[in-house]
């Protein structure tokens, strides 16, 4: 079976910084399922790995893809994509 990608636009203010990116990590790792984050035509980066993720240096409005293999790799992806997409810095 293929992987399963997503391609998300960023929702947060200040882009994918410690308090974002720790949420999407931590979700990332509890899948239970391997998933890689990329920034633009970049190299992928485990999305589990909060160090990974913030070091991309991801803004609001950039694009990011999203790629997971193993079952419900769709449902999971959904899920970070609508992390993503929301606004974690708003008031």
């Amino acid at each position: 079976m293929p992987p399963t990608t997503r391609t998300v636009r960023i929702g947060s203010s200040h882009g994918l910084h410690a308090r974002p990116a720790k949420l999407f990590a931590q979700a990332a790792k509890e899948s239970g399922i391997p998933i890689t984050i990329s920034k633009d035509a970049g190299t992928p980066v485990n999305a589990a790995s909060i160090l990974g993720v913030i070091a991309l240096g991801i803004e609001q409005g950039d694009y990011v893809t999203l790629t997971a293999e193993g079952d419900g790799a769709e449902t999971i992806l959904d899920e970070l994509s609508d992390l993503l997409s929301a606004d974690h810095d708003a008031p």
